[in-house]
C-alpha cells in the first residue's frame, strides 16, 4: 500500500490566549506612544506633512574694505545720502551673555535697543526681571536702550494654558513700546529673539542701501550650545522691515524673500546649567521635558559636550533624506571664523562659547 500523506491541521488558539495576548500588546503599545509619540511623529513627519513653500534667497555680498556704494550696487541697490535709522526689538528671557554679544556687535548701528521682558515664563512660572536686575552691565548703551515689563499671567497649578497665547500677547505688546521708543516711517526695524544675532554688516547695508524689499527674512547660522556645534542654515525668523505705521512685531513667516548669510542664531548658548534648567521649563517648547530626569545636570552637561538633543527628539524635517542626515550629534568644528567680534575679542570670558568650552559650571 501506497503511504498516506501527513496531514497538518491548524489549532486555533483559544480565546482566552488571545485575550491575554491582546492584554499585553494594547498597554504596552500605548505606553510606548505615551513615551516616544514625539520620536515616532517626527519619524513619519515626511509622510504626513509638507514643507512651506521655498524662500526666495537672495545673494549677499560683502568684504572687508569694500565700498558701501559698490556693495549696494552689486545687491541690485543703491546707496544713500544718509543712513536709515535702526530699531533693534527683542523680546527678553535670560540670555545675558548673548545679549551682550549682541548689543556689542549693534552697538555703532542701532538708534534705540527696544526690549521687553516678562515677570513671568511664556508657561506662567514666576521669574525675576533678568536684565532690570542687571543694566549696570549695558551701561555702554545708556541712551539707547528702551525697556519694559510686560506684566505676564501665573499659571494656575495643573492647568495646560497654551504658552504661545502668552508668547503672543507679550510680542503684540511690542508694539506699542515701539512707538514709544520713536520709530517712524522708513527706519528699518530689526524683529528676532534675542539669540538671533544679525551681523553688524548686514544691517549697515540695509541701512545705508536704497531699494532693499520694505520686509525680508534674514537667513542665520544656527549653532547649539556654542559656536562649536554649528546645526545647518534653517534659521528664518528674523526679519528686517522698511518700517509703515501697519508693520506688527511677529516672530512668523511674512514673505518669501530672505536674505541669505545675514548673522548667527546661538541656541541653548548659556554659561551656566541651570540656565539650561531654565529655558526648558519656561520657554514655549517645555511640553517636550518628557521625565523629571531630562533636567539632570549631569545629563546636560553631557549633551552638551557630545551635540546631542536635550530632549530627546528627531530633527523635524520633511524628508527622509534631509532626516537621516540630521539623526545623532552635531560635528563639533573647531573653526572661531566669521563670529561677532565682540565675542573674539573677549574669548577668556566667553571660552564656553568656543571651541573646546563645552563643560560649564552649575549656577
Amino acid at each position: 500500500m501506497a503511504p498516506r500523506p501527513l496531514r497538518l491541521t491548524y489549532q486555533r488558539p483559544p480565546p482566552r490566549f488571545l485575550f491575554i495576548i491582546l492584554l499585553i500588546i494594547i498597554p504596552v503599545s500605548m505606553v510606548g506612544i505615551f513615551t516616544y509619540g514625539q520620536k515616532i511623529s517626527y519619524f513619519f513627519r515626511p509622510l504626513w506633512d509638507n514643507p512651506p513653500p521655498p524662500f526666495k534667497r537672495l545673494s549677499h555680498y560683502y568684504a572687508e574694505n569694500v565700498s558701501m556704494d559698490h556693495l549696494c550696487r552689486l545687491h541690485g541697490w543703491s546707496v544713500r545720502s544718509e543712513p536709515r535709522q535702526v530699531y533693534d526689538a527683542i523680546i527678553f528671557s535670560n540670555e545675558l551673555d548673548i545679549l551682550e554679544i549682541r548689543w556689542r556687535e549693534l552697538h555703532s548701528l542701532v538708534t534705540k535697543f527696544v526690549i521687553l521682558e516678562s515677570n513671568t515664563t511664556f508657561t506662567g512660572i514666576p521669574k525675576p526681571l533678568f536684565f532690570a536686575s542687571n543694566q549696570t552691565r549695558f551701561a555702554f548703551a545708556e541712551g539707547k536702550i528702551v525697556h519694559d515689563v510686560f506684566s505676564g499671567r501665573i499659571a494656575a497649578h495643573g492647568s495646560c494654558e497654551d504658552p504661545f497665547a502668552l508668547e503672543s500677547k507679550q510680542r503684540a505688546a511690542m508694539n506699542g513700546l515701539l512707538r514709544l521708543a520713536g520709530i517712524s516711517s522708513g527706519d528699518i526695524l530689526i524683529m528676532s529673539d534675542t539669540d538671533e544675532i544679525p551681523s553688524s554688516h548686514t544691517v549697515k547695508l540695509l541701512q545705508w542701501c536704497d531699494g532693499i524689499p520694505p520686509v525680508m527674512h534674514l537667513e542665520f547660522r544656527h549653532y547649539m550650545y556654542s559656536f562649536e556645534f554649528p546645526v545647518d542654515y534653517s534659521s528664518w525668523r528674523a526679519t528686517a522691515h522698511v518700517f509703515h505705521p501697519r508693520t506688527l512685531y511677529r516672530h512668523s513667516r511674512q514673505t518669501d524673500l530672505i536674505l541669505s548669510d545675514a548673522g548667527w542664531h546661538c541656541s541653548f548658548c548659556f554659561r551656566h546649567i541651570q540656565e539650561f534648567v531654565f529655558k526648558m521649563t519656561a520657554y514655549s517648547h517645555a511640553d517636550r521635558v518628557k521625565r523629571r530626569d531630562f533636567l539632570d545636570h549631569s545629563r546636560i552637561q553631557n549633551l552638551i559636550c557630545q551635540g546631542d538633543d536635550l530632549f530627546d527628539m528627531l530633527p523635524e524635517e520633511y524628508t527622509f533624506q534631509e532626516l537621516f542626515k540630521k539623526m545623532g550629534p552635531i560635528p563639533s568644528s573647531c573653526s572661531a571664523v566669521h563670529l561677532p567680534a565682540y565675542l573674539i575679542e573677549n574669548a577668556d570670558n566667553y571660552r564656553f562659547l568656543l571651541p573646546g568650552g563645552c563643560l560649564r559650571s552649575p549656577e
